[in-house]
């Protein structure tokens, strides 16, 4: 069992590398990858299932596959975004899956370059947040609007514990956070632990 399905399991945490006991969901993962070959994007929305193209809307065929399920923005310059896979090996599994089709259309297209370029994850510490203090407290690095947005956004300088990711996060006074940026999952669970001690000190308290 992966890490990413502990959450909501009756797995044990790793209290090593989750101190908090809460290991965030990975919700999805954004790669890229260079096929290396010129592409006509009308013959690929005409010949493969699945696949939409709009020039006057988008510069790109979006494709998509259901296992795994993902979406995929392919580009004539012959660049690809895979968005929407769970892990990164299913991000790759996909990568490979619409290169294959791409290939089966009759062009020269490789498996160049592939990157994790961003993860999204997700959790929950199951308490409230006083986002105006944490906004008020930690004013260099959040910002807190709540009639434009109604989260706290809260960006982590790079640093060598985030090991160089500029790591941003989503927290909701409901405690539901988002974390984004990173592109290792390690990067987005360090983040998480960096920043569980403070909302820890944010907490709601309700008095009767």
């Amino acid at each position: 069992m992966s890490d990413q399905d502990l959450e909501g399991s009756s797995e044990p945490v790793d209290l090593i590398n989750h101190p908090s006991g809460i290991v965030p969901t990975l919700q999805n993962i954004v790669s890229t990858l260079n096929l290396e070959c010129k592409l006509d994007l009308k013959l690929i929305a005409l010949q493969a299932r699945n696949a939409e193209y709009n020039p006057k809307r988008f510069a790109a065929v979006i494709m998509r596959i259901r296992e795994p399920k993902t979406t995929a923005l392919i580009f004539a310059s012959g660049r690809m975004v895979c968005t929407g896979a769970k892990t990164e090996d299913s991000s790759k599994l996909a990568a490979r899956k619409y290169a294959r089709i791409i290939q089966k259309l009759g062009f020269q297209a490789k498996f160049k370059d592939f990157k994790i370029q961003n993860i999204v994850a997700s959790c929950d510490v199951k308490f409230p947040i006083r986002l105006e203090g944490l906004a008020c407290y930690h004013h260099a690095f959040a910002c807190y609007e709540p009639e434009i947005f109604p989260g706290l956004i809260y960006r982590i300088r790079a640093n060598k514990e985030t090991k160089g990711a500029k790591v941003v996060m989503l927290i909701f006074v409901s405690g539901k956070i988002v974390i984004t940026g990173a592109k290792k999952r390690e990067e987005t669970y360090k983040a998480f632990e960096n920043i569980y001690p403070v909302l820890t000190q944010f907490q709601k308290k309700f008095t009767r």
